[in-house]
């Protein structure tokens, strides 16, 4: 009989982005197989304390957060006895390459992208300057640091004005699930949009509006990835806010209503994106599908998206032919490999 493996999954964190951890660190806890994984819970609060023992499905029934509690353990003790650590943590201090540093210290494998591509997808300055340089369409966009924003709020509007108008969107740097993300229509609501990114970090990215579709590819794999079918999200809000996401009653429609040539296109760009950012494992690529002239402009990529059930990466895959719990058993499996690839 072959051993089971202690899967680490650690869950919660930091971020704005907690309580989605919670909630997808549930999903996984419910559908991993137990006759393959010994389950080892590994609950950081949104303090930064540690704790083992303490599984999400428990934190769920107490609320929607990791409690405060005293008996806090060390983040080495607790990661020391586990085979592969599943890192379902949205944001920052966990999409960041910042938990991701600390497992290749500790030579554990774990399910996702390394601490570089993890750092560049969530900072979204960053990325899409990568964007540019590989030459990939994407919408006009600026970069300002929190400092410039409040000394000068006049050039920065300035610069909206002249290089992108009006509506925009104005987004933290490094933040996920559309928090802190403003739709502004005039330029009377720019200040109170660039105040509400600036308590997300320190960089802030503005962006042209699109006029289009937004559609959503998932891939899987290291040195080879593949790309489940695409999706379409049609959002109950103006826009694909953290509300829409995760309380209103948003749609996914799977498989996107695109020719067989959009499909091809897309997919393409989505691996291509995947490769050029050297991410691992997973990923979820977003796209606007301009309706101008039908061109797919890449929006991001999410190297830790959403997992629960009905997250669209997962239902992407299951859309694909691939189901929930072969999923974790897929992504198992690439950070064994990766991590031994790595060692060798």
């Amino acid at each position: 009989m072959v051993p089971r493996r202690r899967l680490g999954v650690l869950f919660g964190g930091r971020s704005a982005e907690h309580e989605v951890s919670v909630q997808s660190a549930a999903s996984i806890w419910r559908a991993a197989d137990r006759d393959k994984y010994e389950m080892v819970p590994i609950a950081i609060s949104k303090t930064g304390k540690w704790f083992s023992g303490l599984d999400p499905l428990q934190v769920l029934a107490q609320g929607d957060s990791v409690p405060e509690l005293e008996q806090e353990k060390d983040p080495v003790s607790v990661l020391a006895d586990i085979d592969v650590a599943f890192p379902v943590l949205h944001g920052p201090f966990g999409e960041d390459g910042t938990i991701q540093g600390l497992l290749e210290i500790l030579d554990i494998p774990y399910v996702g992208s390394g601490v570089l591509a993890s750092s560049l997808c969530l900072d979204k300055a960053m990325a899409k300057q990568l964007f540019a340089h590989f030459g990939f369409p994407q919408t006009p966009f600026l970069v300002f640091g929190r400092n410039y924003c409040q000394e000068n709020p006049a050039g920065v509007l300035r610069a909206v004005e002249e290089q992108l108008g009006f509506p925009c969107f104005v987004k933290p740097a490094n933040m996920g699930s559309s928090v802190g993300i403003s739709k502004v229509h005039i330029p009377d609501c720019l200040p109170e949009a660039l105040e509400l990114a600036a308590t997300y970090d320190s960089k802030i990215v503005i962006e042209a509006f699109v006029d289009g579709r937004e559609i959503e590819c998932s891939v899987l794999g290291n040195e080879e990835p593949v790309v489940s079918v695409p999706g379409e999200i049609v959002p109950a809000a103006e826009f694909y806010d953290y509300e829409a996401k995760y309380v209103s009653d948003s749609q996914l429609i799977i498989p996107a209503p695109l020719t067989p040539k959009q499909v091809a296109q897309v997919q393409q760009l989505a691996l291509s994106a995947y490769k050029a950012l050297g991410c691992n494992g997973l990923a979820r690529v977003d796209f606007f599908l301009r309706k101008a002239d039908g061109q797919f402009l890449i929006n991001e990529v999410n190297t830790m998206p959403g997992f629960t059930r009905i997250s669209a990466y997962p239902k992407l895959w299951e859309a694909s032919g691939l189901t929930y719990a072969r999923l974790i058993d897929e992504l198992i499996v690439l950070a064994l490999e990766r991590h031994a690839e790595k060692r060798s």
